[in-house]
């Protein structure tokens, strides 16, 4: 596999497009679950890959809907809330990471947004000897539901302190988790982290998380990130 690689991803009976890249001597990859109409070309999620790709991980941002499901869902909204598909498609990711020479060997997190928190938070379940840590940006772990309990992968959440209404889900769904979990407040952000840092600190974050409990190196910091 190339350092840099757009793929195809069969699960169930559709075919993900997939951006891939693989620096040298990874020691982790990081599989990317978008969300509420978002796809693999979400600039904020890209720039949180490029900054894993910096500190030595691999890097999967897949598109969980299909072209044409994706024109109808700009119409409907109905798809980018159907956790239950998203988290299929996730695990089948998952599954064809496993099925790469070049990725199946290594540790495997994944780094969801918005509702496609949900849906990494239920392939964490659906797969716990395989994904080793989970990160959620702006993400609605709420919906996950019960099976929250059932997370066992170590799950940092991190939103925006002007995001009100999200940080109260992402307190409650904390509160839930199975595992290991802390809550990364980004002082003065809002829902999309636009402003001056706000990104930075998401990816930031995400690196040293990731450190800590996917490459199994704590190269970025001495415990783990404080709630705020």
């Amino acid at each position: 596999m190339g350092h840099d690689t757009t793929v195809g991803i069969p699960a169930a009976g559709v075919v993900l497009d997939a951006d891939v890249t693989v620096p040298a001597h990874p020691g982790g990859v990081v599989l990317f679950a978008h969300g509420s109409g978002s796809s693999r070309h979400s600039p904020r999620n890209r720039t949180v890959a490029g900054r894993l790709t910096g500190v030595g991980l691999a890097t999967v941002l897949t598109d969980l809907l299909t072209a044409d499901e994706e024109r109808a869902d700009a119409v409907t909204a109905r798809l980018r809330f159907d956790t239950g598909l998203l988290a299929v498609r996730l695990t089948a990711a998952v599954d064809w990471i496993a099925r790469q020479p070049a990725l199946g060997p290594l540790p495997l997190g994944l780094f969801g947004a918005s509702t496609g928190a949900a849906a990494a938070l239920l392939t964490a379940v659906a797969r716990p000897d395989r994904v080793r840590a989970v990160v959620c940006r702006g993400g609605r772990p709420d919906l996950a539901g019960d099976r929250l309990a059932a997370v066992t992968a170590p799950t940092l959440l991190i939103v925006g302190e002007r995001d009100r209404q999200v940080q109260v889900l992402n307190e409650s769904a904390a509160a839930r988790l199975g595992s290991v979990s802390a809550l990364w407040i980004v002082p003065g952000a809002t829902h999309l982290f636009e402003e001056p840092g706000a990104l930075d600190e998401v990816a930031g974050a995400a690196a040293e998380w990731f450190d800590r409990y996917l490459a199994g190196e704590d190269l970025a910091m001495d415990g783990p990130p404080p709630d705020r």
